[in-house]
């Protein structure tokens, strides 16, 4: 178990995780994300009062901070060298918490449904992280899953209090998530989800596991219906966009900067052109005289393929491995617990993106890359072996695992609750250029599914800001230009140029208008790790250094959360 560090003493690095600790003793599964408090059976309070006390508990965090920075200062008046590592930290600290008030005093979890990362999606997802190697450690996993009703009605309420405060989210988000829950209600067992989770438990426990999994059931489904039956239509006319006002702080909140909005969106569409360019000449290697959509639509029904989920599981397992076994020592230097990473298949009723989830903070639970099969027995290869590269290695799991290692170095807070999307996001978009850069995508099909990752992360900026900040398609659209970007719209234009399934794009869709901002840090986070990497190489051979890119892979990767207000420049000085 890591040990955080102590409270005594007034050094941002001890706010930051004196921030921490008392968090996951108020957030439950904070603390199971981190690895901390393993005898914890709570769930967190989704009441209106539950989120009160975390926001209460971020306010007391900056008052803290700032008796901290005080003492630097006056520290640093009388002579003491200035402390770069504790005035990171504090930046960091001050930054995240201030956008995280932003959003909580806007009333945003008043209309926290959407179709990912929501309230009840976090519930569910704890139970995916909790070990069940031994039987108490079962027991802890039932005594938490027996209070998955309390926590569901303390969700409601936040929800009911919404509908008082006219705080709504839109319709289509609605539908999405009571559809989501209707999913995980079905099984092979009483319990849906719930009991296929519990199925395994050892036989002394697993009647009592089996109870809770239904009453667990239960609760869900009633949720399920009041959203559809008394949500829904209260929602009804709330709008699926959110306008440039909660968008600026939505963007602050995922970027950890305040973004020149239409600057983002003419640059996007340069990444477009670009980008669509690429795609006709890989196209045509793929499929002589197709173009980019035919050929993918052929790769997707055509190309190689790996039949049955274990086999596809068993084929990304081997991609990762193989990029370590590739990557260390001449490109990274990797500790021995970073090596260890896990593919797995992700539970049904989710978001049809593939995700990572972090080890704990003592590598007890390794970094885990999860795949939807949404129904699927064929899973073609051409998408699969860049996106694994993005959730896997060397994207996710080497800069999170990364962080864990030094989070001694550095605060706890830097490396776990700290971390900024659009930083996070963008080195794993960076670490698919990167291996293309290194040659690991020369077969035309698996970069032709590259340059339609980049081009997908590109269309995200142009329809996410386009939607929520009402702009329009410029002049040198191939689409509609002059046209506002409406969802249908967007969802249309979406489909023409990215070669991804009808439902995963309806489920993309759904996602930006649900986390407004969160899907444009991936194409901008990644400008930000590659301008920071050309300055940072500029500056060593201007004074006749040679630049090492494993060094400064590892420098940039040992520094902790940044925002993108900060990252270009500390990427520049490494």
């Amino acid at each position: 178990m890591v040990e955080l560090i102590s409270s005594d003493g007034t050094t941002p690095r001890r706010v930051a995780d004196t921030y921490v600790r008392d968090l996951a003793e108020l957030d439950p599964l904070t603390a199971v994300y981190l690895g901390l408090n393993p005898e914890d059976d709570r769930l967190p309070d989704l009441s209106p009062a539950g989120a009160e006390a975390i926001a209460e508990l971020g306010r007391a965090a900056l008052t803290r901070l700032d008796e901290a920075e005080a003492a630097l200062d006056a520290a640093e008046a009388a002579g003491s060298p200035r402390d770069e590592a504790e005035r990171r930290c504090a930046r960091l600290l001050r930054e995240r918490l201030t956008a995280e008030l932003a959003v909580h005093d806007a009333g945003e979890r008043y209309r926290a449904v959407h179709n990912l990362g929501s309230p009840v999606h976090n519930l569910r997802d704890v139970f995916t992280l909790m070990p069940t190697d031994t039987e108490e450690q079962w027991r802890i996993l039932g005594r938490r899953l027996a209070r998955v009703p309390q926590a569901l009605t303390g969700y409601r309420a936040t929800l009911a209090e919404g509908i008082e405060r006219g705080l709504f989210s839109g319709p289509r988000q609605v539908t999405t998530v009571t559809g989501q829950l209707g999913e995980w209600l079905v099984g092979d067992v009483p319990g849906g989800w719930f009991g296929e989770l519990v199925r395994e438990a050892p036989e002394a426990q697993r009647e009592e596991l089996a109870g809770h999994a239904v009453a667990a059931a239960e609760a869900l489904a009633a949720l399920r219906d009041w959203l559809r039956d008394v949500y829904g239509p209260a929602a009804a006319d709330a709008p699926d966009t959110v306008g440039r006002e909660r968008y600026g702080r939505w963007v602050r909140y995922w970027t950890g900067a305040d973004l020149d909005l239409d600057e983002a969106y003419g640059w996007a569409w340069r990444e477009f052109h670009d980008l669509l360019a690429q795609m006709r000449a890989e196209a045509e290697k793929v499929r002589p005289g197709a173009e980019p959509m035919e050929a993918m639509k052929w790769l997707e029904s055509d190309g190689p393929a790996r039949v049955g989920a274990e086999a596809a599981r068993e084929f990304l397992q081997g991609l990762m491995d193989g990029a370590i076994a590739d990557l260390q020592g001449t490109h990274f230097d990797l500790a021995e617990p970073i090596t260890r990473v896990e593919s797995r298949i992700a539970p049904a009723g989710g978001a049809a993106a593939p995700y990572y989830t972090a080890p704990s903070l003592d590598f007890s639970r390794p970094g885990r890359t999860w795949l939807p099969t949404l129904g699927r027995e064929r899973f073609p290869e051409w998408d699969l072996v860049s996106t694994w590269y993005h959730e896997g290695v060397p994207g996710h799991h080497l800069q999170l695992a990364q962080w864990n290692y030094v989070a001694d170095r550095l605060s706890t807070y830097q490396v776990s609750l700290g971390g900024v999307s659009a930083n996070v996001e963008g080195w794993a978009l960076y670490a698919e250029r990167l291996m293309d850069e290194l040659g690991y995508l020369t077969d035309p099909g698996h970069r032709l599914g590259y340059l339609n990752a980049q081009m997908m992360r590109a269309l995200r900026v142009i329809v996410d800001i386009g939607m929520h900040a009402g702009l329009d398609f410029p002049a040198d659209s191939p689409y509609r230009a002059g046209e506002p970007v409406s969802p249908e719209a967007a969802r249309e234009f979406f489909g023409l140029y990215c070669g991804l399934s009808a439902d995963f794009l309806d489920s993309e869709l759904v996602r930006y208008l649900g986390l407004p901002g969160q899907a444009i840090g991936y194409k901008l986070g990644e400008r930000a790790w590659l301008r920071g990497r050309a300055a940072a190489r500029a500056a060593h051979e201007a004074r006749g250094e040679v630049f090492d890119l494993k060094a400064w892979h590892m420098a940039a990767l040992s520094q902790g959360s940044l925002g993108l207000d900060d990252l270009v420049a500390e990427l520049s000085a490494l």
